[in-house]
């Protein structure tokens, strides 16, 4: 059973939703004698014989769990694959697979050996069933997907620490492929569903096999996340084959290659970086501190109040479209109300960030420059507190984020805003995790202790910027 009780539940759940999976993810487990089937809830036995694609069907598709001992498989091409049983003489000769496959019992010879397989001995039976059920700790899952949401599962996995996805094909033997290969390797191995498992495995012309070690599913839930936060998602939407790409980019007002040098060029001798956090990190305190330091500031969230204040463009194409009903008495916008409306309608949210998004670069922009004429070797430092969320990284030179434990940050934002604990918790889970954002810093800022501890590290910082 699961250490953790519960916990592939919650991520398949999520991870089917992110890529649409049709089928369930499948959870593997080598076990080295095969009473221990008998420990395994709900376990059911073939009771005939059968091949490895028909039991991962079974698994997938009709919702069992399963398990197989070296008796239950129809032919030794399938247990061998899993070490439960030795190649016969015939096959690792080459004649089995000259037979059909290949011309000649040298080539045949050579298919045999190319194919990997786990060590005979080491177990005597294998169980299966739907990872979501939490059925058993397991050493792979394996999943079948589309191409499209296998690339945005290979896409996940190389979100960090990046490595190549190696692809493998030995021809008809995809278990292999993906099962062996990712249990010797402990490696993700990908695969394409071979002639047996689509005949006999009901896999579809469509379909693409990964299998994994367990302990990676966590690492792909989380690149998925961050992905989808960026725009990338399944289903991919179609941008167009004849009209303007930048238009399906996600900041189709300018290129980036266009906005990096715009923002890095504005102080050619100096320095431009984003400072982020997480709601009651103290960053005021380290912006202020690196003002008074002579850092000249932008804050993002003051331009986003500036760009709607009554009158000006932003604000009348607001009201045009949303209404008199999310403003104030004095006429401004009410920001709850707009939230509460955006957050549940994504085009309303799109039509948002089309009449603010522009405006606010512009005026970035503006105040860059003024800086930068002013004084070319300006350090300008960029408040953003969702820097992260809207993956603005790419623009800044450097990333400095205030970080702050989760206890140091409940206390302090129940403090500030007079609000209960429950609240609280509420609001910061809501929010992306300080952990995640100092993935991306250059710099750290550890704000839990003293005041004097937090002002000394600006101060370090400051002279490291210049």
């Amino acid at each position: 059973m699961s250490k953790e009780k519960g916990k592939w539940e919650k991520l398949v759940r999520r991870m089917e939703i992110l890529l649409r999976l049709r089928s369930f993810p499948v959870a593997m487990k080598m076990l080295e004698k095969k009473e221990q089937l008998q420990e395994i809830p709900f376990l059911r036995r073939p009771g005939h014989k059968v091949t490895m694609c028909q039991l991962i069907n079974l698994v997938r598709n009709c919702d069992w769990t399963v398990g197989a001992d070296v008796e239950d498989f129809a032919l030794p091409t399938c247990s061998s694959i899993l070490g439960l049983s030795e190649l016969p003489s015939c096959h690792i000769d080459g004649t089995f697979r000259s037979i059909v496959w290949v011309q000649t019992k040298e080539d045949g010879k050579r298919y045999e050996a190319a194919i990997p397989r786990i060590k005979t001995g080491q177990y005597e039976a294998v169980a299966m069933a739907p990872l979501v059920y939490d059925p058993f700790e397991p050493d792979i899952v394996l999943i079948y997907a589309n191409p499209a949401q296998m690339i945005l599962l290979i896409n996940a996995l190389q979100f960090e620490n990046y490595e190549v996805m190696q692809f493998h094909c030995v021809g008809e033997s995809s278990c292999s492929d993906a099962i062996a290969r990712c249990y010797l390797e402990g490696k993700p191995s990908l695969s394409i569903p071979c002639y047996g498992e689509r005949r006999y495995g009901h896999a579809q012309d469509d379909e693409l096999a990964m299998a994994l070690p367990a302990g990676l599913m966590e690492k792909a839930l989380h690149g998925l996340e961050i992905l989808y936060r960026k725009g990338v998602r399944y289903p991919i939407s179609y941008a167009g084959t004849e009209g303007d790409m930048a238009i399906a980019l996600p900041v189709a007002y300018m290129t980036l290659e266009e906005r990096i040098e715009k923002v890095r060029g504005s102080v050619p001798k100096g320095m431009v970086a984003g400072l982020t956090g997480v709601i009651a990190s103290g960053k005021s305190t380290v912006s202020t501190k690196l003002a008074e330091l002579g850092a000249k500031l932008i804050d993002f969230d003051l331009i986003a109040r500036q760009v709607v204040e009554p009158g000006k463009p932003a604000y009348n194409d607001v009201i045009k479209y949303f209404g008199t009903q999310i403003c104030q008495e004095d006429g401004t916008l009410d920001r709850k109300k707009i939230s509460d409306v955006v957050f549940k309608d994504m085009e309303k949210r799109k039509k948002l960030e089309e009449f603010t998004h522009p405006r606010i670069y512009e005026e970035f922009f503006r105040q860059l420059d003024v800086f930068g004429k002013e004084d070319p070797a300006s350090v300008v430092i960029v408040d953003i507190p969702l820097l992260v969320e809207l993956n603005l990284m790419y623009l800044f030179e450097k990333i400095i984020v205030v970080s702050v434990s989760p206890e140091t940050q409940k206390q302090r934002l129940m403090a500030r805003d007079d609000i209960e604990e429950e609240e609280a918790s509420r609001i910061i889970a809501s929010q992306l995790p300080v952990k995640e954002k100092k993935g991306f810093a250059d710099w750290v800022i550890e704000n839990d202790g003293l005041k004097e501890v937090t002002l000394i590290q600006v101060e370090r910082l400051f002279e490291e910027l210049k």
